[in-house]
């Protein structure tokens, strides 16, 4: 069936999930259908797939409902073209021919145990609705009907719920004669939450009972994906499931269905006509190693697309946006002084050696340094370099795959010192920059830099965050930031709430030696001069401006008034 978008450029899926909606609405899309292959190939009963948040994981799942979900055989068009259509005609024999089973326990958290399982009870009765047909079937007995009746309406008791997957699988089996397929993506979320929010014993054991009964002794179970986060251990999720393959960022198989490669970036820039992007995208967005693919993170490279279309300048940090930073924040809070010299070293560029074990409980992660690191590097933050055995385990040399990730460290250790920092203490620094005193402006930033630094060489961004993070509470003045907003301005504008006040131009420099500090300071003040920072202000009112040009090395600073 020919689109009738055929010929219109193709959108952006900017937040778009559905592989159904994204063909037949004339979004671009990355061809990953030869997952499908792979899958039907290597086939496996249970199959669980960990990546890092937003890189495709809803996305395969949708994708794969639409391919084996008989529900779906109307919609078999949407992959006319695609990589899959081209292969034999044994994959068709697959398409639209099972029954499906697909859920998704991305929202299902809460404060409490019983308001994450009301969420779950929710999930559950939406896809038994999707199924309600049953109801009408012959083969299903009038106990069965009543048992359906009370998980649709919620009215079921938690013991129902556990074994529902496997009840609803029983019955799709006996209806088509065909056994089920299950789909569960991000399944892990609720575990998450769990932990954070101290009923993960409960969840772990609604967990634990809802996949064992569908996964582990079911005899209506054609194969399963199951996709999520991290790997958790075996022992306390996947009790006795011998039949689990696991497929993480570690695993060669699959390795380039989760975010985009190369040769996809390439051909995506070209279509909308960006290739001289590509380089910036792949300093940004690119470096994570999944087995022996190297991939862009597909959210952000997306979002990068539609921002540089709309003919933004400079790239941004989206999956800051959408993912939980929390840990890098915990990584900070629990640190020992050689911890934090370590997440220094990284972000100066660095890389760490660290062992690695894949299957770690949630309720671990916090309870050693080496569990945190791992939880870190499997969620995205960190990247493998290279590996070796030590002894009998495996370690693993790690680093910050991008500008991306550098940032989210950047922003959290700036804004875990700035309230480390007590307003009441930065008077004397507010009281500096107003009275034009540089020497105790220099004196005052020094010292909280001998707090929070040990070696940040060029890493200019840094200082621009933790200086703007120290100034945010300065009362009766609010801080410009313009690093942050890539508009050409001068580094950082503190302007008072009244026009006729004061307001005070900062323009920062990194030193290559101590030596070069004044220098650098000389270089910054001519900038404002050079490129008249002071006419913006000027224009709006602001006709008393102080300039501060500041100049770092490592921990040592140094400002210049004029």
């Amino acid at each position: 069936m020919d689109s009738p978008y055929k010929n219109r450029i193709k959108k952006i899926p900017v937040g778009f999930e559905d592989f159904g909606d994204i063909i037949k609405q004339n979004f671009y899309y990355v061809d990953k259908t030869l997952f499908i292959k792979e899958l039907i190939d290597n086939y496996s009963l249970v199959n669980l797939f960990t990546r890092p948040r937003r890189f495709g994981k809803t996305l395969n799942i949708s994708m794969f409902q639409y391919y084996f979900d008989v529900l779906y055989a109307n919609e078999s068009h949407v992959f006319e073209g695609l990589a899959i259509s081209e292969e034999e005609d044994y994959y068709k024999s697959y398409q639209n021919q099972f029954p499906v089973i697909k859920m998704t326990l991305k929202g299902a958290v809460g404060e409490t145990f019983d308001s994450a399982l009301k969420k779950i009870k929710t999930i559950v009765s939406d896809e038994f609705k999707r199924h309600d047909y049953l109801l009408h079937c012959t083969t299903i007995k009038a106990i069965e009907k009543d048992l359906y009746h009370a998980i649709m309406n919620k009215t079921a008791d938690i013991e129902d719920y556990e074994n529902s997957l496997k009840l609803l699988s029983s019955l799709l089996h006996r209806h088509y004669n065909k056994k089920t397929i299950i789909l569960i993506d991000e399944y892990d979320v609720p575990l998450e939450k769990a932990y954070t929010r101290s009923y993960y014993a409960k969840m772990v054991s609604f967990i634990r009972e809802f996949f064992s009964d569908a996964l582990k002794t079911n005899s209506s179970l054609f194969f399963s994906v199951i996709t999520g986060c991290l790997r958790v251990s075996k022992e306390s999720i996947f009790t006795g499931l011998n039949n689990l393959d696991i497929i993480s960022i570690t695993s060669n198989e699959y390795s380039e269905h989760f975010g985009f490669t190369e040769p996809e970036v390439e051909d995506l820039l070209a279509y909308y006509k960006l290739e001289h992007k590509l380089e910036e995208m792949r300093n940004w967005y690119n470096g994570y190693l999944f087995g022996d693919s190297v991939v862009y993170n597909p959210w952000s490279a997306i979002e990068y697309l539609k921002d540089a279309r709309s003919g933004q300048l400079f790239p941004r940090s989206h999956w800051a946006n959408t993912s939980s930073n929390e840990v890098v924040r915990n990584l900070i809070d629990i640190s020992d002084t050689k911890t934090k010299e370590e997440i220094e070293h990284l972000i100066a560029g660095g890389s760490l050696i660290k062992p690695i074990k894949e299957d770690v409980v949630y309720a671990d992660v916090y309870h050693s340094m080496d569990n945190l690191w791992n939880y870190m590097f499997f969620t995205g933050y960190l990247k493998k370099v290279s590996e070796r055995m030590d002894g009998v385990a495996i370690s693993y040399e790690l680093k910050i795959p991008n500008k991306e990730v550098q940032y989210i460290f950047e922003r959290h250790i700036a804004e875990w010192f700035n309230e480390k920092v007590k307003v009441s203490q930065l008077q004397n620094l507010y009281q500096s920059i107003i009275d034009g005193d540089d020497q105790t402006f220099t004196d005052e930033i020094s010292s909280y830099l001998m707090e929070v630094i040990s070696y940040m060489d060029n890493a200019e961004n840094f200082y621009h965050g933790f200086l703007s993070g120290l100034l945010r509470s300065m009362d009766g003045h609010r801080i410009k930031s313009n690093r942050e907003t890539s508009d050409g301005r001068s580094d950082i504008i503190i302007l008072p709430n009244l026009a006729r006040q004061q307001a005070f131009i900062i323009e920062i420099k990194i030193a290559k030696k101590v030596t070069d500090l004044e220098r650098k300071c000389d270089e910054a003040l001519a900038q404002i001069e050079e490129k008249r920072y002071m006419d913006e202000l000027a224009l709006d009112g602001y006709t008393n401006v102080v300039k501060y040009g500041m100049a770092f090395f490592k921990k040592t600073c140094m400002v210049k008034m004029k």
